[in-house]
């Protein structure tokens, strides 16, 4: 496994640079060039609300402002999860990344193998959340950095689980 992960470490490096780059790419666009609520409004229409009585109980705080359906509307709260579900998603996969790319240099620091790569997905978060605010239209959040870091903790946890389990299971 170990030899699978370090003859494969290049591509993970290049994983990493275009995951950045779409990152990159994104912050870079005003919320008006990136909303997805035309496209749902559209798709679905006024009168096709898909879990809308499951979604109308739902409300909570999210960066000082409570998110709710009765706040700001079907589309604009179905956006917020899909949005928020990218953010986590794109990180995990940058966090996967670099857990594969970096698993090499920490063997003998399993601890490490998974705290470095957190740390520096989190770095990258924190810029991107800058670059973001240097953006007409958007502002950065604490809150999406922290909920980017979860994304690559998790990746990074489940990679360490999963290498433990094929490791454990080969020498038994």
């Amino acid at each position: 496994m170990i030899n699978r992960i370090k003859k494969h470490e290049k591509w993970y490096w290049w994983a990493i640079v275009v995951v950045e780059l779409i990152l990159f790419y994104s912050s870079s666009m005003t919320y008006k060039q990136q909303t997805s609520v035309p496209f749902l409004e559209r798709h679905l229409g006024s009168n096709n609300k898909p879990f809308y009585h499951l979604l109308s109980g739902i409300s909570f705080n999210y960066g000082g402002k409570i998110q709710s359906i009765q706040n700001d509307g079907y589309f604009h709260f179905v956006e917020f999860f899909i949005r928020k579900g990218a953010h986590f998603g794109t990180y995990f996969i940058l966090g996967l990344f670099l857990s594969l790319a970096l698993y090499n240099y920490f063997q003998t620091h399993k601890v490490l193998s998974v705290f470095v790569p957190w740390m520096v997905a989190t770095g990258l978060a924190a810029f991107d959340e800058f670059h973001q605010g240097l953006t007409g239209g958007r502002t950065p959040s604490i809150y999406d950095v922290i909920l980017d870091s979860m994304g690559a903790l998790l990746a990074g946890l489940i990679l360490f689980l999963v290498i433990y389990i094929l490791t454990k299971h080969k020498k038994a």
